[in-house]
C-alpha cells in the first residue's frame, strides 16, 4: 500500500493524490510511488481522464532538499533519472491529464504540473523553478517542458531568476490554462476533464500521442505519425459508432465505449 501517493477513481476520472505533509516534497519514496500510480492510471480501463492533485493547501513545493543536500554526482545521476522517469510516465499517460494547482508548485512540483496536458491554478497559487537559488538547475523537465510551453525567453526568465510567478501572470503567459478561486481548484479541474471521461478513449490517446510525439520531430515525420494514428482508428468500435451517429443523428450525440 502506497504511503504518499494514491489513485482515487470515480466516474471514469482518476485522481492521483499526493499526500506527504507538509508540502508534498518529492523524495525517493514519493517518486517511486508516483511512477507506480501513473502506470496504473495509464493501464486501467476504469480511468478515462486524470487529475493531479496535492490537496487544498499545496500542490508540491519541490524536491526534498534535506535529502539532496549532501548527495554527490553519482547519487544525483541516479535520483534525477528516477524523477525524470516518473514524470515521463505521468506525461505518457494516454489520457487527458490536468494538474489542479493549489498553493505552491515549485521546482519538481512545477515539473510535475508541466507533465500534465492542462493546468488549473488557484488564484493564490505560486509557481516557479527556484533551483538556481540553490546553485543548480531544474533536473526533471523545467528547462525542457517549460520552454516548449511558454517559449524560451520566458522560460529563461523564470529559470535564471528562480522567481515565483503568481496565478495571473502564469495564465497570461500560458503556463496555466485556467485560474479558479483557491477553494474551487479541484472542482474546476473536474469540470475540465469530465468531458473526456465519456469520450472516445482510443481517439483521445491517439490525439495526445500524435501531438506530443510530433513536437519532437520535423513536420514530415510528424505528419506521418498523425497519418498512422488516424488510419489505425478505423479499426475501432468508437469510430464506427461516432460516424454512424453523425449520419443518423447529427454531430455530438454519439455514446462511446472506449473500444
Amino acid at each position: 500500500m502506497a504511503e504518499f501517493v494514491r489513485l482515487e477513481v470515480s466516474g471514469g476520472i482518476g485522481t492521483i493524490r499526493l499526500d506527504r505533509p507538509p508540502v508534498n516534497a518529492l523524495n525517493d519514496q514519493l517518486t517511486a510511488e508516483l511512477a507506480a500510480v501513473a502506470a496504473t492510471a495509464n493501464d486501467s480501463g476504469d480511468v478515462r481522464a486524470v487529475i493531479l492533485y496535492g490537496g487544498e493547501k499545496v500542490f508540491a513545493a519541490g524536491a526534498d532538499i534535506k535529502e539532496m543536500a549532501e548527495a554527490d554526482y553519482a547519487a544525483m545521476t541516479v535520483r534525477s533519472g528516477r524523477l525524470q522517469a516518473a514524470l515521463s510516465l505521468v506525461a505518457g499517460i494516454g489520457k487527458p491529464v490536468v494538474a489542479a494547482i493549489t498553493g505552491y508548485a515549485l521546482g519538481g512540483g512545477l515539473e510535475l504540473a508541466l507533465a500534465a496536458d492542462f493546468r488549473v491554478a488557484g488564484a493564490g497559487a505560486r509557481l516557479g523553478q527556484p533551483e538556481i537559488q540553490l546553485g543548480i538547475i531544474p533536473g526533471a523537465g523545467g528547462t525542457q517542458r517549460l520552454s516548449r510551453l511558454v517559449g524560451p525567453a520566458r522560460a529563461k526568465d523564470i529559470v535564471f531568476t528562480g522567481r515565483m510567478v503568481d496565478a495571473a501572470e502564469a495564465h497570461a503567459i500560458g503556463l496555466v490554462d485556467q485560474v479558479a478561486p483557491d477553494d474551487s481548484v479541484y472542482a474546476a479541474a473536474l469540470d475540465l476533464v469530465r468531458r473526456y471521461a465519456t469520450g472516445p478513449a482510443l481517439a483521445l490517446r491517439a490525439a495526445k500521442q500524435a501531438i506530443d510525439q510530433g513536437l519532437g520531430v520535423d513536420l514530415a515525420t510528424g505528419l506521418e505519425i498523425e497519418r498512422v494514428h488516424f488510419a489505425a482508428l478505423f479499426g475501432t468500435q468508437d469510430q464506427r459508432t461516432g460516424m454512424r451517429s453523425f449520419i443518423e443523428q447529427g454531430p455530438g450525440k454519439a455514446t462511446f465505449t472506449g473500444r
